[in-house]
């Protein structure tokens, strides 16, 4: 199960750059118009590209450590990521409770559980 929770944050990494070159294809092309550098400061649309679209390559990021920590069998690693994405995660869904953080919160809670041995 471990495994497959690993796979499945690096997963929602991967959608959330697929949905977010959809979303703000608009902002985008205009900020590449515009000559990239220095074009999401403002206006709001733009810098909520790129935030949005820098998330994915984290969550990405932080799914294949996790797949690294399961094939290790680092239990103490998962329940880091764990531990990570338990508070940043809750935090973000207590700040804005209709957000799609709900996702990771809920892998946290499995990674944590992993990293004690517990079998999903």
């Amino acid at each position: 199960m471990a495994n497959f929770i690993s796979w499945a944050l690096f997963a929602l990494g991967v959608a959330h750059i697929g949905f977010g070159l959809v979303r703000f294809r608009i902002a985008l092309a205009d900020a590449c118009a515009a000559g990239f550098i220095g074009q999401f400061k403002a206006p709001e649309i733009r810098r909520s590209a790129f935030w949005f679209l820098m998330c994915g390559p984290l969550l990405m990021a932080t799914g294949q450590v996790a797949v690294h920590a399961v094939a290790v069998s680092d239990l103490w690693l998962l329940k880091l990521i764990g531990a990570y994405l338990f508070v940043s995660c809750g935090l973000g869904v207590a700040a804005f409770p209709k957000s799609p953080l709900w996702a990771p919160f809920v892998l946290s809670v499995f990674f944590i559980l992993a990293g004690y041995g517990v079998p999903a």
